[in-house]
């Protein structure tokens, strides 16, 4: 996947946003008289949002967005890390500031959707159990999903999509021994590092995306959600049956931006006329489970403040 770990510094800490007031630094910098924006995200059910580090917001209740203006709308979390379910003390990245104020502007003021969560989720190639089963995959899938809520049991959710981070981060040491995540390599175990076998059957992955999906549905309220992109998507199961979900709730990061300036109007960028964004898995913008889009600052694509997305309001299961 295009969106390195490297980034995540930013992670996915999710701010929602509509109507407000511009705020115009915080952070890491200044946004220039360019990049200040009319207040508030549009058309109305979206918002505007930030996910994953800590994004300094402005102000006291009700809290507004940074740097773009508008209502404060939501964040987005990572409640855990596969490589710490499997023994590898990795980074877990969560901000419980940007969470409570999420949580304010949603259960005080009704703005936004509060407070969200993803799993950075391990493909069947550091399963601590590996065979090459599907049946074994499919464990693996269930035991991670466990493991996400028992996290999130300890923290304030709100929003009603539990996410798995499907993604081929690359060289990203502090969150992943693994650059790919074991979606497409099978490592000698899983905190190794080291190089087993090349190749897993899409099969086998969608196996394990199945149990992490089935075990979540059966145990808890919530609906299911999937954070990847068109091509990370394709190089783990490929185009075939493997690769279909219509019915997963999905946020996707392509295309992405490094110019606030350039924000969103609906699912396009620079106010409407610009790029799309491109959803996976046979969806689309138009479908009903098309939810969020990361269109600035993962991937590598800095923005100098944080990850922002964009997240239509009127989808969330």
């Amino acid at each position: 996947m295009r969106r390195t770990w490297l980034a995540l510094a930013a992670c996915l800490a999710l701010v929602l946003a509509s109507g407000g007031t511009a705020a115009a630094t915080a952070g890491a910098g200044t946004v220039t008289a360019a990049e200040q924006l009319p207040a508030g995200d549009g058309p109305p059910g979206f918002w505007w949002g930030t996910d994953s580090a800590t994004v300094t917001v402005p102000g006291s209740a009700p809290y507004s967005m940074p740097h773009l203006g508008g209502t404060y709308g939501g964040y987005i979390g990572m409640t855990g890390n596969w490589a710490n379910l499997a023994g590898c003390h990795k980074i877990v990245v969560w901000s419980a500031v940007n969470s409570a104020q999420a949580n304010t502007n949603y259960l005080t003021y009704h703005k936004g959707i509060g407070t969200g969560v993803y799993w950075f989720m391990g493909g069947p190639g550091v399963d601590p159990h590996y065979t090459g089963s599907a049946g074994e995959a499919y464990a693996w899938g269930q035991q991670q999903a466990a493991r996400t809520l028992y996290d999130i049991s300890h923290v304030h959710v709100t929003y009603p999509v539990v996410f798995m981070d499907v993604e081929i981060p690359g060289n990203a040491p502090n969150y992943t021994p693994a650059p790919d995540n074991g979606w497409n390599t099978v490592y000698t175990s899983a905190c190794s590092g080291r190089v087993k076998q090349y190749h897993i059957p899409a099969s086998v992955d969608r196996a394990d995306f199945n149990g992490f999906a089935a075990y979540i549905t059966a145990h808890s309220h919530y609906k299911v959600g999937v954070y990847s992109a068109p091509s990370v998507w394709t190089s783990i199961f490929g185009t075939g049956t493997a690769s279909q979900i219509p019915n997963t709730y999905e946020w996707t990061y392509e295309p992405e931006t490094a110019s606030l300036s350039s924000a969103p109007y609906g699912w396009c960028l620079n106010h409407g006329t610009g790029g799309c964004a491109q959803f996976f898995g046979g969806q689309t913008s138009a479908s009903a489970h098309a939810v969020m889009w990361q269109w600035s600052g993962g991937g590598g694509i800095r923005n100098g403040f944080g990850d922002f997305d964009q997240i239509d309001g009127a989808r969330q299961g």
